[in-house]
């Protein structure tokens, strides 16, 4: 079941560069640090590759991503598709790259109103061209931002664009929330533009915060100076905890893998419901690994609390928050991977009360399990979930763009490129209607 990404934008570019070497280091693993015999391997790495990748028939050749890549500016794909070439594993698919030589300028309206319907006919006919690849096209993931004007405006008229093209395809947009200080004035309007967009187009929109992956890098990493490369490492560790292939262990006599249709099926039960978190366990710097040890007992425990608080990391969690306080989960996902995985008891996740009273019983919880080792973690856990969660960070920024379109600040910026003010007013209903879709679980 193959997935066709999109990199969208310097951010969405970026990120899925660091994925698909993330994914390349992960099947190079020796096989002595990953707790699988040589058949077993061998079977994982060859579904890792036909998920994310393109067997060429020439001897020789590199495996290439099952990606297209968009830009308005050159500078961002030229490097991720150099430092691609230069590992050694891996490559990007020639002429499958869409740039030009004018960026958005942090403006939606330019990327979804110009840049994006002049692109449309070369971007889908790349897009076309990699599905087209796929022996079984499971669907496709998007990397974006929702800050700039590329990633955020091009890259929901591309989504849009996919759900036209590839109706019977599943569809999830990984999307970089801003950093909650600001990056760019005008983010606010770009994320509710976005968001109620992808909201009418996408199966379901996977949120990365910045402002958590940052502390995780702060406080978990001990980084010191903290970058973009670090920050993406942290998002990508979490995203390679989804999508790396595990097996369903609510059924042991039938094999079914965790892929995008079976994870969206089960995450996303309404389309009023779309907004997906990751919480990843443990998460600590390469040097502490050889020096830690884990149960599965307490990992169990510490995710768990992790979802009842809605802590980003396992340090410093509110042990004070009941499970009475929580925000109620639509549904979850959890995907443990490493060794005794008989020891590990998944019956927490299970509690009811963590669900509304509607939530049928078997869909509350899907569980996948992979004994292999992963990212040189003897044990590790992650957990999607469809819950309360984003709204909080959802109403903030609704909040802070709509005290700005209250005095027009910079709408005339998106107005001379298409965009009415009834189309900001339709944004923001929109995703009024999601917030008290949520808070009504």
């Amino acid at each position: 079941m193959s997935v066709v990404t999109l990199q969208i934008g310097q951010c969405g570019n970026q990120v899925g560069g660091q994925l698909f070497a993330g994914l390349a280091d992960d099947i190079h693993t020796k096989l002595s640090q990953t707790n699988l015999s040589q058949k077993a391997n061998d079977n994982y790495v060859e579904g890792v590759l036909e998920r994310f990748f393109t067997i060429t028939d020439n001897p020789g050749q590199l495996p290439e991503a099952r990606a297209v890549m968009v830009d308005m500016e050159p500078k961002a794909i030229a490097q991720t598709c150099l430092e691609a070439k230069k590992s050694g594993r891996w490559m990007y698919p020639p002429k499958q790259q869409f740039w030009q030589q004018r960026g958005s300028g942090n403006n939606w309206a330019h990327g979804f109103k110009v840049h994006g319907p002049a692109a449309e006919e070369s971007i889908m006919g790349m897009v076309q061209k990699e599905a087209e690849k796929c022996d079984n096209l499971s669907g496709f993931m998007t990397f974006m931002s929702l800050a700039g004007g590329t990633g955020s405006g091009v890259g929901a008229y591309v989504t849009q664009c996919l759900k036209d093209e590839f109706p019977h395809a599943f569809l999830m947009n990984q999307v970089v929330w801003p950093y909650s200080l600001g990056e760019v004035i005008v983010q606010n309007y770009n994320a509710v533009l976005t968001l109620s967009q992808l909201y009418q187009s996408s199966d379901a929109v996977l949120i990365m915060e910045n402002d958590q992956l940052h502390k995780i890098c702060t406080q978990l990493l001990n980084i010191k100076k903290i970058g973009f490369k670090d920050i993406n490492k942290v998002m990508c560790h979490k995203l390679m905890g989804i999508i790396l292939p595990a097996l369903s262990s609510s059924n042991p006599d039938i094999q079914r893998y965790n892929s995008l249709g079976d994870l969206l099926t089960h995450l996303v039960p309404s389309p009023d419901y779309k907004l997906l978190t990751v919480k990843s366990i443990p998460q600590m710097s390469d040097s502490s690994k050889d020096f830690s040890s884990f149960n599965w007992p307490g990992l169990v425990k510490h995710l768990r609390q992790m979802l009842i608080a809605n802590a980003a990391m396992e340090e410093g969690i509110d042990w004070q928050v009941k499970l009475e306080d929580s925000r109620r989960s639509l549904a979850n996902t959890l995907i443990l991977r490493g060794k005794d995985l008989a020891g590990a008891d998944t019956g927490p996740f299970s509690e009811p009360r963590l669900y509304p009273p509607w939530v049928p019983e078997d869909c509350r919880l899907a569980v996948y399990t992979q004994p292999r080792m992963f990212n040189n973690y003897e044990k590790c856990a992650t957990l999607i979930s469809n819950n309360k969660a984003p709204i909080y960070s959802l109403d903030s920024v609704i909040a802070k763009a709509w005290n700005m379109f209250s005095s027009r600040a910079y709408t005339h910026l998106y107005v001379k490129h298409g965009l009415t003010e009834e189309d900001f007013v339709d944004s923001f209903v929109t995703l009024e209607q999601v917030v008290m879709s949520y808070k009504n679980v």
